[in-house]
């Protein structure tokens, strides 16, 4: 669980970057807008574009890695309940054993 919630936080903390990003982006547009010719303002959609791209394969490899986080969640509480029921068996085959043993000593 303390994974999904770090991967949260990460995720986060890369819309936060992506936004700042675009910010520093669309502010540097406002400021030229005056004299900013048409292939300036071509570059700058240009970068603005591609910062969108990048944002959306960011937040698709985020949630890939949260999906994945929650499956081997998912495994390693099925793995640990397994193991349980194993020591339990354990216990409970010792604990014949030892009925046994002191029955035979007792002949």
């Amino acid at each position: 669980m303390n994974d999904s919630i770090n991967l949260s936080k990460e995720e986060g903390k890369l819309a936060m970057l992506n936004a700042t990003k675009l910010s520093v982006v669309l502010l540097s547009t406002g400021l030229l807008v005056g004299c900013a010719s048409k292939s300036d303002v071509t570059a700058l959609q240009t970068q603005i574009d591609g910062l969108k791209a990048e944002q959306a394969s960011i937040k698709s490899t985020a949630e890939e890695a949260l999906s994945a986080a929650q499956s081997a969640e998912a495994k390693a509480s099925s793995a640990e309940s397994a193991a349980r029921r194993a020591a339990a068996a354990s216990e409970e085959v010792n604990a014949k054993l030892d009925r046994m043993f002191k029955k035979s000593m007792m002949k």
